[in-house]
């Protein structure tokens, strides 16, 4: 994957100008897919051995230089995939705002500080009660992925596919919170982190009642109290900081987001439908094995490949309806169908788009139905 992406990324600068953004696209939807793996990986193995590596220092009372320095690797590669994957995933679409570097430097702080609490509390807890710490570990798992389930998340193909995933994103949720959801978040953050302050509290003050004092000392202990709540609270300031200020979509306390994303979109011209969506298709990078020997289509008319976006959207009237191209009516509205019945609908698509991208030369599109709207809503990604 990393040896694709640098191939579309040197495809994107020499190709010709009608095909560099074709191949751009390519490879900011690989990235997002590397990135993705990465930040699996970073908590299938760097996590766990954080808190291994921190609770033997618990135990005992000593810290080795190269032990320190692994584990503070393990901790900044988990601050660092989460900031990361955002970043990556903000960039790989046109329908959201990209994320600044100093909005992703603020997010790797918070990411740090709170997974860092929430670590040292892990560590603390498993140096005294190992088996209830598994109890423990096993248990916020098991309703953390149902938690996820309930969401009704349409990451994947299919509806097993789709629960391994909640299952696997579980585990992320056992050490920071991890968006997998459009739509707003704040009231599922805000439950998640009391549920997270409340259980490192709970861990923090059992292991504080029956630590061992012959290897321990009260003020030591006492530090290792305050580190966990002063972590934690620094987490939070951070996250706080970035909402309020650096978030892509504008402050969260204020009544129109800033940026191209409003809460309220613009009337639609009279006449003409709403384009509400100008990405390429999820279908087209992650379905088809090689690469495409005709012309990409008229995304290639967009802006220059790596120009800056512009904050204000093209104005309306010089757009012209997009009427050329194969066009797919699904009788449905947008995403207000169960996720599995989704996964289902996808599948019998996918065929048909792929067929349609080999035999024509745009792009095809896709038109859902808008309830509450004369006109119909023109998508050009889909849940694939």
């Amino acid at each position: 994957r990393y040896l694709r992406t640098l191939y579309l990324g040197l495809q994107s600068r020499w190709q010709a100008e009608h095909r560099r953004r074709h191949f751009y696209w390519r490879m900011m939807f690989e990235s997002a897919d590397i990135s993705m793996l990465r930040l699996l990986e970073a908590f299938l193995k760097s996590a766990p051995q954080l808190v291994l590596q921190l609770s033997i220092m618990v135990q005992q009372n000593s810290i080795e230089p190269l032990q320190g320095l692994s584990a503070s690797a393990s901790l900044v590669s988990l601050a660092w995939m989460i900031a990361s994957y955002q970043k990556v995933l903000r960039d790989s679409r046109e329908d959201k705002m990209p994320m600044s570097y100093k909005g992703a430097v603020v997010q790797i702080l918070w990411h740090l500080f709170t997974i860092a609490a929430r670590a040292i509390a892990f560590a603390l807890f498993a140096s005294v009660f190992q088996l209830y710490f598994g109890i423990f570990i096993v248990t916020h798992w098991c309703i953390m992925t149902f938690w996820i389930i309930q969401g009704e998340t349409d990451f994947c193909m299919s509806k097993w596919e789709e629960i391994i995933y909640n299952m696997v994103v579980g585990i992320i949720y056992i050490f920071c919170w991890f968006n997998v959801k459009e739509g707003r978040s704040r009231y599922r953050m805000c439950i998640y982190y009391i549920i997270t302050l409340s259980e490192n509290a709970a861990l923090t003050i059992l292991w504080f009642l029956y630590y061992d004092r012959k290897t321990t000392s009260d003020f030591n202990a006492l530090i290792l109290v305050c580190v966990v709540s002063s972590s934690f609270a620094l987490g939070i300031f951070f996250m706080f900081i970035y909402y309020c200020l650096l978030h892509p979509n504008g402050p969260i306390f204020s009544h129109r987001s800033v940026g191209c994303i409003f809460r309220q979109e613009p009337p639609p011209l009279p006449g003409s439908p709403v384009e509400a969506v100008t990405s390429p298709p999820r279908s087209l990078p992650r379905t088809t094995g090689g690469e495409r020997d005709g012309a990409p289509g008229e995304r290639d008319s967009c802006v220059p490949v790596f120009q800056v976006r512009p904050c204000a959207p093209p104005a309306l009237a010089a757009r012209a309806p997009r009427t050329e191209g194969p066009v797919i009516r699904i009788d449905l509205p947008r995403k207000k169908y169960p996720a599995w019945d989704a996964h289902f609908i996808d599948r019998r698509l996918r065929k048909t788009i792929l067929a349609l991208e080999y035999a024509s030369p745009t792009t095809p599109r896709l038109q859902y139905r808008t309830p509450g709207a004369p006109q119909e809503v023109l998508e050009y990604e889909t849940t694939v």
